[in-house]
């Protein structure tokens, strides 16, 4: 099975964020995407370039064009927004992002009506119709296809670190789940979703493509759900792994550290060098280190057991990426990330809210709708 893919001629950006549509009253989830989606595409039909449906009803997925810069791609998610908030303002819904609804039950929501989803739940029956989750998905351009697959690989070892840096969802159904990413833990559950499978390289991508089609384990790669993944049509590879995350200032530092990653894995790869690549059971425990332990994590940095606080790790990838980072005009987003962990990730901020209103989780939403609007001025 051949899988063409269309190289970028750069490290270009895109990103994709899933917002969630909240009864300002109720603060719970209203499943009015349908309505809102009509009124800001121009022929009312719901199809808006930039603004589309997600699986439940009560989320819209904002993404950007294709961007150069992190600050053209946050600038692009800020015109969307802003459209889409007008509109919901009306109905008095607001906008927010977390990795899962601090208090509403997912058996509540409505599935949107296509042939896509529809076959999804029929599929996967609990296991999708339980996600009601939400996410920040990167997309970054490669220059070739045989890049994607080393890229891939490279780039598990990053994985705790964005995990950590975007961990918003310890809430579940009004209850403390203990973890900092419930969502990661959530999303996994899905057959063909969760950690990649580490292969060696495009041709062997095709044959498993091929095998899982074969098989009618999927109809399309599309149903290939990975924390990090190539993206054949794109020309990029995808980090997956982040929960939503609430302000476009969390959102730029991620895009900063992606952006940053993929271009020096793929100057390595330009220059002859063979990219790194963890061991299996590393990558795996460190992920449910940070699901479960958020920015308190300490992470597994190599083969033979050393550990390190993923703040430090955080802290010292910066460092090492801003000669990359000033090349690529996203120096001052890369180093918002120290002042975010000193701010604390968002699933500190919610408990912290949760813990100053007796444990009501209300609040929580009011402080993820006021994230949303005002941001954090990192």
């Amino acid at each position: 099975m051949r899988i063409d893919f269309t190289p970028s001629q750069r490290t270009s950006l895109g990103v994709e964020w899933e917002l969630e549509l909240v009864d300002l009253d109720t603060r719970q989830l209203t499943g009015v995407s349908n309505e809102l989606l009509a009124e800001i595409s121009a022929d009312g039909d719901g199809e808006h370039p930039k603004a589309k449906h997600e699986l439940l009803q009560s989320c819209v997925e904002v993404i950007t064009g294709i961007c150069q810069t992190v600050a053209e791609a946050r600038a692009d998610l800020a015109g969307t927004v802003d459209e889409l908030a007008g509109y919901a303002g009306k109905r008095n819904v607001g906008l927010m992002c977390s990795g899962s609804h601090p208090i509403t039950d997912w058996s509540t929501q409505q599935i949107t009506d296509t042939e896509r989803y529809h076959a999804l739940i029929e599929r996967n029956q609990w296991m999708a119709r339980q996600l009601q989750i939400f996410g920040v998905h990167v997309h970054c351009g490669i220059r070739a296809p045989e890049k994607a697959i080393p890229i891939v690989n490279a780039l598990l070892q990053y994985l705790p670190h964005f995990l950590s840096l975007s961990a918003s969802s310890p809430y579940w159904i009004g209850a403390d789940t203990g973890l900092a990413s419930y969502r990661s833990k959530v999303f996994e559950a899905l057959p063909t979703a969760g950690l990649p499978y580490q292969l060696s390289g495009w041709d062997e991508f095709e044959k498993y493509m091929e095998i899982l089609i074969s098989s009618n384990a999927i109809e399309s790669i599309r149903e290939v759900w990975w924390d990090i993944r190539p993206h054949p049509n794109f020309g990029t590879v995808e980090l997956r792994i982040c929960d939503g995350l609430p302000s476009l200032d969390e959102i730029t530092c991620v895009a900063a550290l992606a952006q940053c990653l993929v271009e020096r894995f793929d100057r390595q790869l330009d220059d002859g060098y063979t990219l790194p690549e963890p061991r299996p059971w590393l990558v795996r425990e460190n992920k449910w280190r940070a699901a479960r332990y958020g920015l308190d994590a300490e992470i597994v940095i190599d083969n033979t057991g050393r550990v390190q606080p993923v703040k430090d790790a955080l802290n010292d990838v910066v460092e090492d990426l801003l000669p990359i980072a000033r090349r690529l005009e996203c120096a001052d987003e890369l180093e918002m990330i120290p002042r975010l962990v000193e701010r604390g990730g968002s699933y500190q901020r919610q408990r912290a809210v949760a813990a100053e209103n007796g444990g009501q989780l209300e609040p929580v939403v009011d402080l993820l709708l006021a994230e949303m609007r005002d941001g954090l001025h990192l």
